[in-house]
């Protein structure tokens, strides 16, 4: 199975699990904007020149259809197409760079723009090798889960004690995206062992215009800024039509500054379930728990949350040690 056809059968399930309320419908299955219905890729890339169907390669082969027709045009900017010029260099280089590319957009494939409820925006992805696959915070098995992740585990936790971490020590947040939490970074590549070795080269606007396009796009979103940057993110975000929950970073250097009494993870339920009903409430487990029997949900009774999709299994691979990016670990001047 090709990932554009799972993101898009990860789309078509959250469509018919809403039920026929005009709040849920419109969440879930809001009609495409005019726009987004009559964009033709296939007219759109035939127009495109050479050297930019060559620079534009990944975002045309694995950039989640739902996402492309709002991005298009930022990415055709000479700053981005710069970008992925420099991007070319990097890779001919000695030095590796992550995620590996065919992992760079896999949250547009993970979480489809009609199943957008949450957003999570770190900032650059881990530069060690084994851990970033493209969902900010997440790391690939059998890699252990960094100690943000942790403490985001410790926070989650303080909102619903019976919330359990993947097994093995585990970070993959990949059922999380395919409930519609999106967890993208700032930046999307990064050079081994070199935080901030890809900042300022073009990815901030691509990214700002996806939170602009949910902003814009969707009934309803919590937005989950993290720290100084994150809510530099969100600063236009229309606070009238979503919700923006601020905290500090979970990281070691600034989590005991407030991060894990946040309450995020039930604040989030606690909105969605208001605004959308039961049905748009987030399932935060990770482990194998009985989707039927989990008790993660936001409401005084009891509500079952939405069944997890299944996470793909990964072949084994040497395990990395668990490194914070510098940039995972700063949280701004405040």
């Amino acid at each position: 199975m090709t990932l554009k056809r799972k993101a898009t059968e990860v789309a078509n399930t959250a469509n018919k699990a809403a039920k026929p309320n005009a709040s849920i419908t419109a969440f879930f299955g809001a009609p495409k904007p005019k726009p987004e219905a009559a964009f033709d890729k296939e007219a759109w890339v035939a127009k495109l020149s050479a050297d930019q169907k060559e620079l534009l390669d990944l975002e045309i082969e694995t950039l989640h259809d739902s996402w492309l027709p709002h991005l298009k045009d930022v990415l055709v900017s000479p700053q981005f197409l710069e970008l992925k010029r420099f991007l070319k260099k990097e890779l001919a280089g000695s030095r590796p760079i992550y995620p590996p590319m065919k992992d760079v957009y896999s949250w547009s494939r993970h979480t489809p723009l009609n199943t957008v409820k949450v957003v999570v925006t770190g900032q650059d992805p881990y530069h060690g090798p084994n851990q970033a696959h493209g969902l900010c915070f997440s790391v690939q098995a059998p890699t252990p889960a960094p100690p943000s992740l942790k403490n985001i585990y410790i926070a989650l936790k303080k909102d619903y004690p019976e919330f359990q971490p993947p097994p093995n020590k585990g970070g993959l947040l990949i059922p999380w995206a395919e409930r519609g939490v999106l967890l993208i970074n700032t930046c999307l590549t990064v050079r081994r062992g070199e935080p901030k070795s890809h900042e300022n080269k073009g990815w901030e606007q691509l990214m700002q215009k996806v939170i602009d396009t949910v902003s814009k796009t969707r009934p309803g979103v919590v937005f989950l800024a993290w720290g100084t940057p994150a809510a530099n993110r969100v600063k236009e975000v229309n606070q009238a039509k979503h919700l923006v929950l601020k905290s500090v970073h979970p990281s070691p250097l600034s989590a005991s500054r407030g991060w894990f009494d946040c309450h995020h993870f039930k604040k989030t339920n606690d909105w969605l379930v208001q605004k959308h009903g039961k049905e748009a409430v987030i399932d935060w487990n990770l482990d194998s728990l009985d989707p039927e029997t989990s008790t993660l949900a936001s409401a005084p009774t009891k509500i079952p949350p939405p069944a997890p999709a299944s996470a793909p299994v990964l072949a084994p691979t040497p395990q990395a040690k668990s490194v914070d990016s510098d940039d995972e670990l700063f949280d701004g001047i405040e």
